[in-house]
């Protein structure tokens, strides 16, 4: 399946560009999608911490994907 990613903040600069389309399996979940971004896009994982949202909630890594998905790449956030 084909999926687009849009991506936030530092994820963003990541990627190079604000949305990203990826090909998973079809059975794949959010943990398996975080798997591929870090082995494509190693800077990924230099963060302290990033979620994936899922139809605009944080997703557990177990949760399954489908196409007609909204995926988004949270990076971490400080306040102040």
């Amino acid at each position: 399946m084909k999926i687009e990613i849009l991506a936030f903040g530092i994820a963003k600069d990541i990627f190079g560009a604000s949305t990203l389309n990826v090909d998973l399996s079809d059975d794949s979940s959010a943990g398996d999608l975080k798997a591929r971004l870090e082995q494509t896009y190693p800077r990924l994982k230099q963060l302290a911490s990033y979620m994936v949202a899922v139809n605009n909630e944080y997703a557990q890594d177990t949760l399954p994907l489908t196409e007609r998905d909204e995926i988004a790449i949270i990076p971490p956030v400080s306040g102040g």
